[in-house]
Parts: C-alpha cells; sequence; structure tokens
C-alpha cells in the first residue's frame, strides 16, 4: 500500500569529445538501469548489481535518492513518498570519464517524475540535473540522447541535440584507475591565450559542422585540443601515445573523454576497424605501465527512457 515503482535506462556519456570543453557531449550505448519503488514510509533499501558495488554510499548520500529527494521536493511531494527500495544494475565504470554520475543523477530524476506523473518536461529535468552535477555536459546527452551542444545562458541550461549524419562507433579504453573531476579540473590553469582559445573555437565548431554535414575529412582534423588536455596528460599515463596508435589503427581522432582517464577514439562504422582500434590503444596503455580495457560502443538515440510501466 502506497508504493509506485519504474524501471528506467540511461546511457553513460562522453563529454568534451575533444576541443568542446565542458560545451559538447555524446551519449553511448552502455547503460546503466534503475528500479526505483517510492514507498510512504521512511526507510531506504538499496540492491546494486554491477559498478560501484563495494563503494558508493548506500544511505541518504547516495546520489540516485538525492535526485530521486531533489525532484519529489521541486512536485510537491516529498511529504507523501519519504522512502524507497533502488535497485541499480551499473554498466557505467565509476570515475573513469564516461559519466556514472550523470547517469546516475538522471536516473533518479528520471524515474520520480514518472511516479509523480511526469510533472517536469525533459527541459526541466535537464535544470535540475545540471544543478546538481553543476554543468550540463554530461547530464544533457543522458537525457536527450545523441550528439549535444550545450551552454548556460543566465543561468539556464540549453541542449541542442543532434544525430551525425556519419555513421559512428566509439572505442573507449577505460584504464584500471580512478581519476576524480575535481583532481582533473585542479590541473587547468586559471586563463588561456587567444591563440589556444581561437585553435579550440576552431575545432569545435569543425567538429559540429563535419557532423552535421557527413564530412570525414574535416571530421580527422577536428579532434585536437589545446584547453585541457595537454594539462591533464600527466595523469594519464600514456595519453598522447594511445591516442596515436588509435590513429594508426584507423580511427577518425581520439580525445580524453570527460575529465579522464578513459580515453575515446572515434571510427567509422562501415571501416569495421573498431576491434583493431581497441587493441591498439589497450596495447599503448600497456606499453606505458597501465592496464586497460576497450569497449567498443555505439551511438545512444534516445536518453533516458523507461523499460517498463
Amino acid at each position: 500500500m502506497g508504493e509506485r515503482s519504474i524501471r528506467v535506462r540511461v546511457p553513460g556519456t562522453s563529454a568534451n569529445c575533444g576541443p568542446g570543453f565542458d560545451t559538447l557531449g555524446i551519449a553511448c550505448t552502455i547503460y546503466n538501469e534503475l528500479e526505483l519503488t517510492l514507498r510512504e514510509r521512511p526507510g531506504l533499501e538499496f540492491f546494486v548489481d554491477g559498478e560501484g558495488g563495494d563503494n558508493i554510499p548506500l544511505d541518504d548520500r547516495n546520489i540516485v535518492w538525492r535526485s530521486v529527494r531533489y525532484l519529489l521536493e521541486r512536485a510537491g511531494m516529498a511529504e507523501k513518498f519519504q522512502g524507497g527500495v533502488i535497485r541499480m544494475k551499473n554498466d557505467v565504470p565509476l570515475s573513469r570519464g564516461l559519466g556514472s554520475s550523470a547517469a546516475a543523477i538522471v536516473a533518479g530524476l528520471k524515474a520520480a517524475n514518472v511516479l509523480v506523473d511526469n510533472v517536469f518536461n525533459r527541459r526541466e529535468l535537464l535544470q535540475f540535473a545540471t544543478k546538481i552535477e553543476g554543468h550540463p555536459d554530461n547530464v544533457a546527452p543522458a537525457i536527450f540522447g545523441g550528439f549535444t551542444v550545450n551552454i548556460v545562458s543566465r543561468g539556464r541550461a540549453q541542449c541542442f541535440s543532434f544525430l551525425p549524419k556519419l555513421r559512428l562507433n566509439m572505442v573507449a579504453a577505460v584504464p584500471d584507475f580512478q581519476l576524480s573531476t575535481r583532481m582533473a579540473r585542479e590541473v587547468l590553469p586559471e586563463k588561456v591565450s587567444r591563440q589556444d582559445a581561437i585553435f579550440n573555437i576552431g575545432r569545435a565548431s569543425l567538429l559540429v559542422a563535419a557532423l552535421c554535414k557527413g564530412n570525414e575529412y574535416f571530421l580527422r582534423q577536428s579532434f585536437e585540443d589545446a584547453l585541457h588536455q595537454p594539462y591533464r596528460a600527466e595523469l594519464v599515463p600514456g595519453m598522447m601515445e594511445v591516442f596515436s596508435a588509435a590513429r594508426a589503427a584507423g580511427a577518425l581522432g581520439a580525445a580524453l573523454s570527460g575529465a579522464g582517464p578513459c580515453l575515446m577514439a572515434y571510427v567509422l562504422e562501415r571501416d569495421r576497424c573498431a576491434g583493431g582500434v581497441g587493441e591498439a590503444m589497450v596495447e599503448a596503455f600497456r606499453k606505458n605501465g597501465v592496464n586497460a580495457k576497450a569497449l567498443v560502443l555505439g551511438l545512444d538515440t534516445r536518453g533516458a527512457h523507461i523499460i517498463n510501466e
């Protein structure tokens, strides 16, 4: 009595995509699933399968539950639903740069919103998720799917989502160590030169244009970055060698995924080189003393969605 349940699936994401620091993101075909049951009586139960089972908090500090509570408060339903059961099946690696925290936040918001009869639309969920996460570059593709261009204007997050005209695979080389976003931001300079700013504006613009028009030639020239990757390279041993290995094996280009340490290569689906690119990236990491695994991912086109009624 007094219970409601729903199950949702949310994609992992890769932010920045090279030159689009804090503005570009892409949704990938790796997922976290959440089954949420809301109860009128207080008390929480957690069940975790997969990534993070040993080290995520299983109490009211849990980011999924905090996101659920945030939405319930905004909907005026926090007094009605005071407890719940959270069942998580996590395939997105934690603290690797594949949007695990964004997936958790969006899952909590999406599930809670469905259970209170979809009081809020996706644009409003984007505002809530950005407020919790601090920036929209991972939460936006997690909500909308596809490739996203994200800005914050007058305190409000805005997201333009589109599907590239090229069929791409993403090859993620996932090292066996974690890297916190806080640490990755601490190595960045407060100011950058005009030359570096122009460098990135050009390549970020070229990346979006090439994806929209399906231009392979210009896409190959668009993944370089001068604003964050050169500074973060010291945190990811062998990063530049892994990039070179990916391109030599047939990738269009490669970039640090989010704050890292995962490195993401972009390949044309028709070239059928994703497996070889993954092997080359893992081998380049190994030569630099890092164990890694390769994941071949597609483009998620749905974003967060219900998987049962």
